[in-house]
């Protein structure tokens, strides 16, 4: 089932009325507000978290409805398995690409060489959390949360994999009991209706959300807080972008689209991210896109709910550059050997923190608890400006899921691709009177 789209002509929206303009420009106001009077900056988190938890109580029911009926409308459930299957080693081979890309920038840039951090200076206690949290983000505690206490629990809770757990199950379910089952599918085809109504309601308020949040960033941390440790700012930014438009370019490429052409088309959800630095908050419609950029909707499904939580491009890059910067502020000189066991521990921690609020800062912590050489302190050094790389990370990993939900798609013959070339190559569009 395709989720239906309104076909009856509209009239061109003026400038000011198109989501990404409202959104750029609420962003620039935080930016001023937070910038010039901090105290009131800080004032307007509310604002920013209560949008995201707007967004996040619609995410249950669109991954259920999409992924259940995805599944429960097709012939062959041996698809299922391909999939996801597919999905996997499209998200393990770029996820591990990016913590080996991450890694080589760091050797090269060297961005912490020669702040000479004595590790005993540094505060461990200021980091205490996010460890308590590493600790219960291993692959056996991962794989028992994925499972929930019950069928229904998912869907009041906020955990992405225990939703597409059950949202699998139950769809598996109703194919399988198709003729006495259509009621409940019919149902649940009329409930996508006012479902994502309301994500395109809630999306109207995504100007406040973006304001509120970055408003309370720059009067929190402020935009000189980040100026001691720049360089690795800017190399993180720098290498995800490379990243997105080498690597991702060329696999988008490969696969008969072009990557600038889909960031314009996901602009509205790249801002909403930039904005709020929650990828979670552009999920229901960054849905809602790849179907309507013709992906099948069992592949998007199948393929974005679980990318949210193992196709962390963003996240992979993070996790190695900040390793290495914190062993080269302390002087702490890594071989080939460690850095290749350091690489080794991010690719399964970054698994078993899937799902963890937070999973940038948490993956690392459970990296460096297992990597001695590097003081799981040297966490301080970082943690002021975390919240300006979180926006990127977010970025990136958004970015990387749109591919790999049109890849996936692709590779199991399931991609409309006459249709992707006429939402990617919009002709005739009038964008109204300025």
């Amino acid at each position: 089932m395709q989720i239906h789209v309104d076909t009856k002509p509209q009239q061109a929206k003026k400038f000011y009325q198109i989501l990404y303009v409202q959104v750029i420009f609420a962003i620039i106001v935080g930016i001023a507000l937070g910038y010039f009077y901090p105290n009131i900056g800080e004032m307007m988190k509310p604002l920013g978290d209560g949008f995201i938890h707007l967004v996040k109580m619609i995410i249950a029911p669109v991954i259920f409805l999409t992924v259940s009926l995805g599944i429960a409308g097709m012939s062959d459930l041996k698809k299922v398995g391909r999939v996801a299957g597919k999905s996997f080693i499209y998200f393990l081979t770029f996820s591990t690409l990016a913590l080996i890309i991450g890694m080589v920038v760091s050797n090269v840039v060297q961005p912490g060489a020669g702040l000479n951090i004595d590790p005993a200076s540094l505060d461990q206690n200021q980091v205490a959390k996010y460890v308590s949290d590493a600790e219960n983000s291993s692959l056996l505690n991962f794989f028992m949360n994925i499972i929930p206490k019950t069928l229904v629990s998912p869907l009041t809770g906020d955990n992405i994999l225990q939703v597409l757990f059950a949202a699998i199950l139950f769809g598996i379910g109703l194919a399988l009991t198709s003729d006495n089952s259509k009621p409940v599918i019919d149902f649940f085809q009329a409930l996508t209706f006012p479902v994502f109504k309301i994500v395109e309601l809630l999306m109207k308020l995504a100007p406040i959300g973006a304001f509120g949040a970055m408003a309370f960033t720059i009067g929190k941390y402020g935009i000189e807080s980040i100026a001691n440790l720049a360089l690795l700012v800017i190399t993180f930014y720098g290498t995800s972008i490379l990243f997105v438009i080498v690597v991702l370019g060329a696999v988008a490429r490969y696969n008969g689209f072009s990557i600038f052409k889909l960031l314009a088309y996901i602009k509205d959800e790249l801002l909403l991210v930039l904005g709020t630095s929650s990828s979670e908050a552009a999920l229901p419609s960054l849905m809602q896109k790849m179907e309507k950029a013709g992906c099948e909707k069992s592949v998007v499904g199948l393929v974005i709910p679980t990318g949210y939580s193992f196709n962390l491009d963003g996240t992979n890059i993070y996790m190695t550059m900040a390793a290495l910067f914190i062993a080269q502020a302390c002087n702490i000189d890594l071989s080939i050997q460690q850095q290749v066991v350091l690489l080794l521990v991010a690719m399964l921690s970054s698994k078993g923190a899937a799902g963890v609020s937070g999973a940038g800062f948490i993956t690392l912590a459970a990296t460096l608890a297992v990597v001695p050489e590097v003081p799981i302190a040297g966490m301080t050094l970082i943690l002021g400006i975390d919240r300006f790389m979180s926006e990127c990370r977010a970025l990136t990993n958004l970015v990387g899921n749109a591919v790999a939900t049109i890849v996936v798609a692709n590779w199991e013959g399931q991609l409309d691709k006459q249709q992707l070339e006429e939402t990617l190559n919009p002709k005739g569009i009038e964008i109204g009177n300025v």
